[in-house]
């Protein structure tokens, strides 16, 4: 097939990573002497719609042993990390990129299939899962879409290509995708309604996938501009309680998106996942088993579980000094804005906007009192000795951490003296 067909009069605007940098040098090297090559997928997507570029995959039609071979012999390192199946990682001055020689299934098995390679673009093309991720485009510039890829993407509609039924079939994952790139790359609050019937028709394949792969998916989602219309539209479909086995709490999951903004953080992936799906610490465990968590994830979540409810701008700066001291600066945050998501003020709340920030403006000291101060006064060594001690931490924060010598004294002083039968000798 020609590699016009499918040719476009449309072309890449401003794109200095396609005529600078390593990649033009990749391209020098892949796309002459007979073979082409071309920018695939999310790079020419999101060039399109003037977004950042993450990362730049590439397709050509010279078969995995010649891409070893050109790029070997400029200098150019590469890792054979899907060569089965035509990938071929390339690293130019320290930058990876993924090389895939154009390809067709031959037979499918679920997320593995028996591929040809060729020089087919518009076979590659239709084997991909969205139109929006089908575009490619040439070293110049030009765009070609074999799929009515550009058309989606000015009408920022999330499309399977060909039959979503069989595109699910292939790999259930495609179903969380779906939502994913909906909820990054769709305006409408309404997905595909084929591809959102397919979805629905295809949710025992969920099952199939493992649990990491659907972490990964789920994290990205949570993040996206439309998460919150997408996460109604998976509830509605009944996939969401599929996924995180437990119930979801969308208000406060879009609460928390909009405290986030009052209050200048970036979106998290975790934060957003605790206001989705934790109300109690008991919850971050289910959350660990479904989605295979990181330890310090779960940790993070079950903190956001614990005692919430009791977070509040009205016990005033000192109690909030107290806990942001008791937890990380990263978990006091979490917190904060979990108890403001869920409660009944505004994002523009004055008081709740103060208190979340309030590790911005304070740090928390460190508990200036040891055990000679105790020993000394005639505390023995022993349990007596670290029941003191946290005796005195406890009395240190409710005055307010003072740090000059004679409030120390004081407090040491007074644990030391009351009750003295068990704390001295």
């Amino acid at each position: 097939m020609s590699s016009q067909e499918g040719r476009t009069d449309r072309k890449l605007g401003d794109a200095p990573w396609l005529t600078t940098g390593q990649l033009p040098r990749l391209l020098d090297v892949l796309d002459c002497d007979g073979e082409e090559a071309r920018v695939v997928g999310g790079a020419v997507r999101n060039a399109l719609l003037g977004m950042p570029i993450a990362e730049i995959d590439v397709a050509t039609t010279a078969v995995p042993e010649g891409v070893i071979k050109r790029v070997t012999a400029v200098g150019f390192k590469h890792v054979p990390t899907g060569i089965e199946h035509g990938t071929v990682t390339v690293i130019v001055d320290k930058h990876p990129f993924e090389v895939t020689t154009l390809r067709k299934d031959v037979e499918t098995y679920g997320r593995r299939a028996k591929v040809e390679f060729g020089g087919d673009w518009k076979a590659d093309a239709e084997r991909r899962d969205f139109t929006i991720n089908a575009l490619s485009a040439a070293r110049d510039g030009t765009v070609f879409d074999y799929t009515g890829g550009l058309d989606d993407l000015a009408r920022r509609r999330v499309r399977f290509i060909g039959d979503p039924a069989k595109r699910i079939a292939e790999d259930y994952l495609r179903i969380l995708r779906f939502f994913r790139f909906h909820a990054a790359y769709g305006t409408s609050d309404h997905p595909d309604p084929a591809g959102l019937i397919a979805c629905i028709q295809g949710r025992n394949g969920l099952d199939e996938l493992s649990r990491e792969r659907v972490r990964m998916e789920m994290m990205k989602l949570v993040v996206a501009p439309h998460a919150v219309p997408t996460l109604i539209s998976m509830t509605d479909a009944g996939l969401l309680l599929r996924v995180l086995g437990g119930v979801s709490y969308l208000g406060s999951f879009e609460n928390m998106a909009k405290v986030e903004a009052a209050v200048g953080v970036e979106p998290n992936a975790v934060r957003r996942l605790g206001a989705l799906a934790v109300a109690i610490p008991e919850d971050a465990e289910r959350l660990w088993q479904r989605l295979r968590l990181a330890n310090s994830e779960r940790e993070r979540l079950a903190s956001m579980g614990e005692s919430w409810g009791r977070v509040s701008p009205l016990y005033g700066e000192k109690a909030g000094k107290a806990l942001l001291y008791r937890l990380r600066p990263q978990q006091f945050t979490d917190r904060v804005l979990l108890g403001w998501a869920r409660s009944q003020a505004t994002a523009h709340d004055a008081e709740w906007h103060a208190l979340a920030t309030l590790s911005q403006r304070w740090t928390a000291p460190v508990f200036p009192l040891k055990a000679a101060d105790f020993m000394k006064r005639g505390v023995v060594q022993g349990p007596m000795l670290g029941v003191a001690i946290a005796a005195a931490e406890q009395a240190w924060i409710a005055a307010g951490f003072p740090s000059d010598q004679a409030a120390l004294t004081a407090i040491a002083e007074e644990i030391a003296r009351a009750p003295a039968s068990p704390l001295q000798s």
